[in-house]
């Protein structure tokens, strides 16, 4: 089974080597990374803080300030260490086991607004990018949607797909196979944030399980979650959970 998730905008410093494009999952589509790569490092190098506020959705300099870098420059380190919003706080990477790490190497997928897609353990530096930005009047979403619509389509297809990422990568890549969506409810109604949390939780859960379908995911009784009803539609099957306290 192979699992999609979503970034964070909030990145971890650190790391040690530099950037190597042939190093991340898709070698073919790295003339299309480097080509918006390059674009976004002007507007780095311009250091507009006006024009930083609007790409990095952040409003105090000195928060600004700490992702104008020379991308090429910057050390490197996993994507799955260094992504730091919500769902990878509540993924809690480095408190898992070395096989439940292996798990994740091997069988999830993050989406990024930079690079496209890249595996979990996929050596990136810290940057910055809003959801929704356009970057040299390029919308990002459709830069990469036809790029990774090949590469993506053969790589997931002989595995069961969990999509647990914000809808709005959709619009980077929506399987052409029958796949499995969450939604999580609290008194009967959507929760959206904390949607984050779950997400999390549900990886953690996968990783030290080592899910290798929708039927073993199904089997996971998971803490503070019942399966309220599984909705089967034409594209996707969506399991609906209630969060009980």
């Amino acid at each position: 089974m192979k699992i999609l998730l979503a970034p964070s905008e909030s990145k971890t410093p650190g790391g040690k080597g530099r950037l190597n494009l042939d190093s991340l999952i898709f070698k073919e589509i790295n003339n299309k990374r480097e080509e918006l790569i390059q674009k976004y490092q002007k507007i780095l190098d311009r250091a507009n803080l006006e024009e930083l506020k609007e790409l990095f959705g952040l409003k105090k300099e000195d928060e600004i300030k700490k992702y104008i870098i020379n991308i090429y420059e910057e050390p490197v380190k996993e994507a799955i260490q260094r992504y730091s919003g919500v769902a990878f706080d509540y993924l809690d990477y480095n408190s898992l086991e070395t096989k439940a790490k292996e798990y994740l190497a091997n069988n999830l997928l993050i989406f990024s607004n930079l690079f496209g897609v890249l595996k979990a353990n996929d050596l990136i530096p810290i940057y910055r990018l809003k959801q929704g930005s356009t970057i040299d009047g390029i919308k990002i979403e459709k830069f990469y949607n036809p790029v990774l619509k090949e590469p993506l389509d053969n790589y997931l297809a002989n595995d069961d797909i969990l999509d647990i990422r914000a809808g709005y990568y959709n619009k980077f890549y929506k399987p052409n196979k029958k796949y499995t969506t969450l939604k999580f409810l609290k008194n009967g109604k959507v929760v959206s944030h904390w949607a984050k949390a779950y997400r999390g939780m549900v990886l953690r859960e996968c990783a030290k399980n080592k899910v290798n379908s929708i039927d073993e995911f199904l089997k996971i009784d998971f803490e503070n979650l019942e399966i309220k009803e599984i909705i089967e539609k034409k594209a996707y099957n969506e399991i609906i959970y209630n969060i009980i306290d």
